[in-house]
C-alpha cells in the first residue's frame, strides 16, 4: 500500500500549492517583457502562506446592567489569492477564557506569550482602548506564531464557537434565514483556518447549513452544502454525518432530477456494513443536538 504523503505544514507552502495546476506552460517566444511579468507574477505567488490578524476597531456596548468594549477581529489569509476579510466579535473576557483554556494544554509553549493585562479603571478611555486593541492583535499574531496552537482545535473555536452556538440556537427556532447568514460567517472563517486544521472542521458548519437551506426550500443551495460535507466524512470516518448526509442527499437529488444510484447504493452498503453502529436519525435532528 503506497504511504500517505505527510502533512505539510501550510508556513512551508506558498501561493502556488494552492493554485489550479492546470496552468499553461509558458512559452520560449514570449517576449523580454512578457518573461519579466512571468517573473514577477511567479515570485508574487511564492510568497509563504499565512494568517494574519486585524483589530481596526472597536465600539462600546450599553446594556442596562453593563457597559463593556467589543473588538472587531478581521481574519485573512495572506497573499493575492484571498482578498476576504472575515470578522467576528469578541470582548476581552472572551480573550482571557481562551487565553487560559490554552493554558490548560501549552503553558510551556505559551511562557512567552503574554495577553493584555485586565484594566482596572479607565476601561473606557480612548487611549487605552487603542493600546488594548493593539495589545490583543498583537497577541493573536503571537499566538499564530506558536506551531502547536495554530494546529490545535482550541484555535479556531475562539473564533467560531459564539456565532456556532448563535446559529444552533436560531435553528432550533426556526429562524432559518437568520441562521443561514451566521453560519455563512462561521465558514468563511474556518475556510481561512482550514489549512492548519483537520478538514472535519467545516462538516458541522456545512450540515447546518444543508439543513437550513433545505428547510428554507433552496434544495440547491442544501444539495450544495450536503455534497461539499461528505468526501471528510468519508475519508475521516465520521458515520454518523456521512449516513444523514447521504440520506438528505439522496432525498434532494430524487427532487432534483439529479442521478443519485451511487449515493443510494453507498448509503446502503455502509447501513449493512455497520449494521447498529450508523446512527438512522436525519440530519436535521443530529443537527439541532450540536452546539447546545
Amino acid at each position: 500500500m503506497t504511504e500517505p504523503e505527510p502533512k505539510r505544514d501550510p508556513e512551508d507552502r506558498t501561493e502556488t500549492d494552492l493554485m489550479d495546476p492546470d496552468e499553461p506552460p509558458s512559452c520560449s517566444s514570449l517576449t523580454t517583457n512578457q518573461l519579466q511579468q512571468n517573473l514577477r507574477a511567479v515570485k508574487k505567488r511564492e510568497r509563504p502562506v499565512r494568517l494574519l490578524f486585524e483589530i481596526p476597531t472597536t465600539r462600546i456596548i450599553k446594556d442596562v446592567l453593563t457597559e463593556y468594549v467589543v473588538y472587531e477581529v478581521v481574519v485573512m489569509r495572506s497573499g493575492s489569492f484571498d482578498s476576504r476579510r472575515s470578522s467576528v466579535e469578541r470582548r476581552y473576557s472572551d480573550f482571557s477564557r481562551f487565553h487560559h483554556k490554552l493554558l490548560k494544554e501549552f503553558n510551556e509553549e505559551l511562557e512567552d506569550v503574554v495577553l493584555p493585562r485586565k484594566l482596572l479603571s479607565g476601561n473606557f478611555c480612548p487611549e487605552l482602548i487603542s493600546e488594548r486593541r493593539l495589545g490583543l492583535q498583537h497577541y493573536l499574531a503571537q499566538l499564530y506564531a506558536v506551531r502547536c496552537i495554530r494546529h490545535s482545535p482550541r484555535f479556531p473555536e475562539f473564533f467560531t464557537e459564539p456565532e456556532q452556538k448563535r446559529a444552533h440556537g436560531l435553528l432550533r427556532g426556526g429562524q432559518f434565514q437568520l441562521a443561514v447568514d451566521q453560519l455563512q460567517t462561521v465558514l468563511e472563517v474556518q475556510e481561512k483556518l482550514l489549512p492548519w486544521q483537520n478538514p472535519t472542521l467545516i462538516v458541522p458548519t456545512l450540515s447546518a447549513l444543508a439543513v437550513c437551506y433545505r428547510d428554507l426550500e433552496e434544495p440547491e443551495q442544501a444539495f450544495a452544502a450536503a455534497q461539499r460535507a461528505l468526501p471528510p466524512t468519508r475519508r475521516y470516518g465520521l458515520k454518523r454525518y456521512r449516513a444523514s448526509l447521504l440520506d438528505l442527499l439522496v432525498d434532494l437529488g430524487y427532487q432534483l432530477g439529479r442521478p443519485v444510484a451511487q449515493l443510494q447504493e453507498e448509503l446502503t452498503v455502509l447501513r449493512d456494513a455497520e449494521r447498529g453502529e450508523v446512527s438512522s436519525c436525519s440530519l436535521k435532528e443530529l443537527v439541532v443536538h450540536e452546539f447546545t
